[in-house]
């Protein structure tokens, strides 16, 4: 039975959104390093059933290991703001101002470091995008902004767009479901030299609350959505496909609502539509 593609990206964009709660679940009685590398190596794990399915051969060559290598650090590093914003603030923020300002700040980058020369659309995108952040983290709160996980967020944004254009690179080597599986390994390898000392059996004392969000993170907010998106996008085009993006702050706030009751602020709703509107502008120009 053939599943339509729009339907299985929906079902992405969905599982997407949950892991910010399941993320802030997470955040209650075990160290982010411990956490952090227990996602990753269930995320490796559950990969090796996509690999089989898939019968392409893995290949890894010098150019692509020190992309992935450095896509993985980036990743271990996204992870722990990630961590660290979600346990000062809410899990709909991060849902929502990670989502928006990321597509924006790599353009922002490509611009300012790697010469790329941006249309009409992209500058219009920027100067939106940068408002709805502004609006989103509340700068005229300055107690708020520096207390709050808001500012947390917004750096894992730009780690995010970091890693964005590593990823672009690696993907000129690599088989994006392989690049993922890569992924995962190495940042699994690099965070059990941080959580080791910490004591990385710390999770099996965890109730089953604990267990079904690391599991739902690792394996289908992880796993599984990026491996529909991967294959979704190569079938209706990257263009198509990032247009689905918008539906990821709106399952984060609905997600975050139902399962921990968090009523999300004003400002972040409306800077949030700012922020997407940026999105969708920037998506306009190739």
């Amino acid at each position: 039975m053939n599943i339509p593609l729009p339907f299985l990206m929906i079902l992405a964009m969905v599982l997407w959104g949950g892991g910010w709660p399941a993320l802030k679940i997470l955040t209650q009685g075990v160290p982010w390093e411990v956490v952090t590398f227990w996602r990753f190596a269930l995320m490796s794990i559950a990969f090796i059933p996509i690999l089989w399915w898939t019968k392409k051969p893995l290949r890894l060559s010098v150019h692509a290991f020190g992309w992935v290598s450095l896509s993985g650090l980036l990743n271990a590093v996204f992870m722990a703001l990630s961590f660290l914003g979600v346990a000062l603030g809410t899990a709909g923020a991060g849902g929502v101002i990670i989502t928006t300002l990321s597509p924006v700040m790599t353009v922002l980058i490509a611009v300012m470091f790697l010469a790329f020369k941006p249309a009409s659309w992209h500058i219009a995108g920027l100067i939106i995008g940068l408002i709805g952040g502004a609006v989103m983290i509340q700068v005229w709160d300055i107690p708020l902004l520096f207390h709050g996980g808001d500012l947390i967020f917004v750096l894992s944004a730009l780690v995010w767009a970091v890693l964005t254009l590593s990823a672009q690179r690696a993907h000129l080597h690599l088989d994006p479901i392989h690049y993922t599986f890569f992924l995962g390994l190495v940042a699994t390898v690099f965070m059990f030299f941080l959580a080791y000392p910490l004591g990385i059996t710390k999770v099996f004392q965890q109730d089953i609350k604990f267990w079904g969000a690391l599991l739902y993170l690792a394996v289908l907010g992880q796993t599984v959505a990026s491996t529909i998106y991967f294959i979704a996008s190569g079938e209706m085009g990257s263009g198509r496909a990032s247009s689905y993006m918008f539906l990821v702050p709106v399952c984060a706030l609905a997600t975050s609502y139902l399962l921990l009751d968090e009523i999300p602020s004003w400002p972040l709703l409306i800077g949030g539509i700012i922020s997407m509107t940026a999105v969708y502008v920037i998506n306009r120009s190739k």
